[in-house]
């Protein structure tokens, strides 16, 4: 991508490139007022994700996910995160890495998903941005156990939750995942207008 007429990277260091990469970003930024400063910043780039909150209508349960989240841990919270299905792209369309998903860590295999938006997560640290997807599941759409990959350290248990439980869960802390959050006060609202549930 070209440089904006504001913007001129000076300089760029790649710090670490497992999982992802993390590179320090030496900057000239032209501020409103026309003046030139010099900036550092750090970016990590692990790529762009997707994730989805699927609701039965029949139950009036929207179908989450628990798993240990290292990163959870370190900050001295409970590292057992409820959450939206959600994976990375690794290049594949969003819908379908979606779909795969879904089978992976539910079991569940939707016919039809919606897409809603995409989110940037924390702009001032990381690259990736998420497509929010919504669709509705019945318990015969399960065509497999779920649970994730063990090779890929997923471990991951299903959860069949009444939305107005979820949302209450949201106030007490026991879901604190911001894209979940997003996705269970979308189904709210949505569900505040006629047929558009």
């Amino acid at each position: 991508m070209a440089d904006p007429d504001f913007l001129k990277i000076v300089d760029a260091e790649v710090l670490a490139n497992e999982w992802g990469k993390l590179t320090r970003y030496r900057i000239e930024y032209r501020r409103r007022d026309g003046t030139w400063q010099e900036q550092v910043r750090e970016a990590y780039d692990r790529g762009n994700g997707v994730t989805c909150l699927l609701y039965n209508p029949e139950t009036g349960c929207v179908l989450l996910t628990r798993q240990f989240r290292l990163p959870v841990w370190l900050n001295d919270k409970d590292p057992l995160v409820i959450e939206a299905p959600a994976g990375m792209l690794d290049g594949a369309h969003p819908e379908d890495r979606m779909r795969a998903e879904l089978v992976e860590e539910t079991g569940f295999e939707i016919s039809r998903l919606d897409h809603l938006f995409d989110v940037l997560m924390s702009p001032g640290a990381l690259t990736e941005y998420l497509s929010f997807f919504s669709g509705t599941y019945h318990l015969k759409d399960q065509v497999a156990e779920g649970g994730g990959h063990e090779h890929e350290g997923e471990d991951i248990e299903v959860l069949h939750v009444p939305l107005d439980d979820a949302l209450r869960m949201i106030r007490s802390g026991e879901i604190c995942d911001a894209k979940t959050i997003i996705l269970l006060q979308e189904l709210a609202l949505r569900k505040m207008v006629p047929g558009q549930t």
